[in-house]
């Protein structure tokens, strides 16, 4: 456990959660840091090799599928319904595809951002909020990005997913306080993991030259760690949005790079 978490109120033995995007990144960096901590937990993600390696690593209930199939998420819910529920629903499925500009949009790019951040986050969202309710202090904390505060050239399609994610959270928070479903969002800056950059460039050379120069960008661990304090922390307290980024990125459009 880490020095931020273990001072907050320790209530993990009792707690469990759906994490999504569980199978590599700030995912499964998630589900090793509260597995640590004694969370149930439930890792829902699409490729079932890198699923399974996590859940032999760290005892989660793996599931495998894709947020943004109806029919997938539906199997989500009843495997954690038989399982004892939860009361915590962290998504963290989506992701970034090209830097093209608006004027050279590709569709296939853009409807799948929007259905994996968009659409997979409201579906999951939307099957689990029943649960939480009727739990009495539920927990859904949403991971959304920079990108959805400040727009770039090459990212409308991103800013766009990113930006409709965090309005959609922003909605949720207003519509939930009554139910007693607390409702969080982080909004991590540049963080360096093993597929985001080399996934939305197509390229590994492309996607190091992201990272070429900056010292210490954040880890995946970094957010993680801020996920756990988030979803720790006693009910009453809600962090509604935590904006997260290396001293080495003072904005989006400013990165420190040592030659």
């Amino acid at each position: 456990m880490s020095e931020t978490t273990s001072n907050l109120e320790n209530t993990s033995s009792t707690r469990a959660a759906v994490v999504t995007g569980a199978s590599s990144g700030i995912g499964a960096a998630t589900v090793r840091q509260l597995t640590a901590q004694g969370w149930k937990i439930f890792a829902f993600a699409r490729r079932e090799d890198k699923l399974k390696t996590i859940a032999e690593e760290t005892g989660a209930i793996a599931v495998v599928g894709d947020v943004s199939k109806q029919e997938d998420v539906d199997n989500l819910l009843a495997i954690v319904t038989e399982q004892g529920g939860v009361d915590t629903v962290i998504n963290i499925a989506g992701g970034a595809l090209g830097v093209d500009t608006v004027g050279n949009a590709k569709d296939e790019d853009w409807e799948r951002m929007y259905a994996s951040n968009v659409l997979g986050t409201m579906k999951v969202t939307r099957a689990f909020l029943p649960m939480l309710r009727a739990n009495g202090e539920g927990t859904v904390l949403n991971l959304t990005s920079m990108a959805a505060l400040v727009s770039y050239e090459g990212g409308g399609g991103y800013n766009a997913a990113k930006a409709a994610e965090r309005a959609m959270t922003q909605a949720l928070r207003l519509e939930e306080a009554e139910n007693n479903v607390r409702v969080m969002e982080v909004l991590p800056g540049m963080v360096y993991t093993e597929e985001f950059s080399l996934v939305r460039l197509g390229s590994k050379e492309a996607a190091e030259k992201v990272y070429q120069g900056v010292e210490k960008p954040l880890l995946a661990e970094d957010i993680a760690d801020i996920v756990s304090y988030a979803v720790n922390a006693p009910h009453h307290v809600n962090l509604d949005e935590i904006v997260v980024r290396p001293v080495a990125q003072p904005a989006v459009h400013k990165v420190i790079r040592k030659k």
